[in-house]
């Protein structure tokens, strides 16, 4: 007859504080590799006049349609 091996209960105490070494840490290999979000930050008078992100996508992107030459294929303009 094969024997059973019980497992552990799960401890209960919490440690305080908790020492991570991480140098040794990795890359998750299971995250998404996304393109990377951009953080633009307003002005205060400015984020009061939109409530969310995308009320000011949606802004900066007709903005764009009304540009000449601001087109997604026109990589050759210098800011300026």
């Amino acid at each position: 007859m094969k024997s059973t091996r019980k497992a552990k209960a799960p401890a209960r105490d919490l440690r305080a504080e908790y020492e991570f070494d991480y140098s040794k840490s990795q890359k998750n290999r299971f995250a998404t590799g996304g393109a990377p979000a951009v953080a633009v930050v307003l002005d205060p008078d400015v984020a009061r006049v939109f409530g969310s992100s995308a009320k000011v996508n949606r802004l900066l992107r007709s903005v764009i349609r009304a540009v000449p030459g601001a087109v997604e294929g026109d990589r050759k303009r210098k800011a300026g």
